[in-house]
């Protein structure tokens, strides 16, 4: 063994090490909110000088019939699409909040109820502050079929919905064992935060590419958080995921 730690290779053995486990998974998590960083100023800078106009009109008009701008498809969509879109208002995400953290209380986690609060009330201010220094107006193109009060960028609906959705469908996947019941909730958060946002723009309220900002935005908090809770864990500062019997 003196003989490793003396060959050149050893640091590569230290890291191996350092790597196993669930710390690969941190890594690709810190990998993730930098590109995510990256990706979000790069298309901010995009939106801001106006390259990216045509495609977002080109989007918002293919939604529409020609003429008079009517959405495309059944007369019963608009409908739905403000169904789907109220599960990314503050209401809904606030009782959804507050059922989880009334749970997590009952469940003797106050600690991560108390994260759980902070992490969605940080991603809320985090989205309005952004709104306030980009101060895009709404799209103009079409009419409304949602009630809007604020700027465009980046849609505070699709940010949200990606916080608050991965957020607590994460910590429902490490309340299992199970892979497969893992991968339903993330795939489930996943797909809410996406629909939500389809229903932005068909709606429109949003360009598309407030859109994809705040799925980007909402990524990067939701995974900052993940990493917090895991340190914050490690240090024993937060309740650890819940540990269960083997599956049979």
């Amino acid at each position: 063994m003196s003989d490793v730690k003396k060959s050149l290779l050893y640091p590569l053995f230290q890291l191996l090490a350092w790597l196993g486990g669930h710390e690969v998974a941190v890594l690709l998590a810190l990998g993730g909110i930098a590109s995510g960083v990256w990706a979000f100023g790069a298309l901010a800078a995009r939106v801001m000088e106006g390259d990216t106009r045509a495609f977002d009109r080109m989007v918002l008009l293919a939604l529409r019939r020609p003429g008079d701008f009517v959405p495309i498809g059944a007369p019963v969509l608009p409908e739905i699409a403000r169904d789907l879109t109220a599960l990314g208002g503050i209401a809904v995400i606030a009782l959804l909040t507050a059922i989880v953290v009334g749970f997590l209380v009952l469940d003797g986690k106050k600690r991560m109820a108390l994260f759980v609060c902070a992490a969605l009330a940080g991603g809320f201010i985090v989205s309005t502050i952004l709104k306030s220094v980009f101060l895009r107006p709404r799209p103009d193109l079409v009419p409304h079929i949602d009630y809007v009060s604020t700027s465009s960028f980046p849609s505070g609906h699709s940010m949200m919905s990606a916080i608050a959705y991965l957020t607590l469908g994460a910590l429902l996947a490490r309340s299992q064992e199970g892979k497969r019941l893992k991968a339903y909730f993330i795939l489930v958060a996943a797909l809410l935060a996406f629909v939500i946002g389809l229903s932005r723009v068909y709606l429109g309220v949003h360009w598309p590419t407030d859109v994809l900002a705040g799925w980007i935005a909402g990524v990067v908090w939701a995974l900052l958080c993940w990493v917090a809770a895991r340190w914050l864990q490690r240090r024993a500062e937060l309740e650890p995921a819940a540990e269960h019997a083997p599956e049979m």
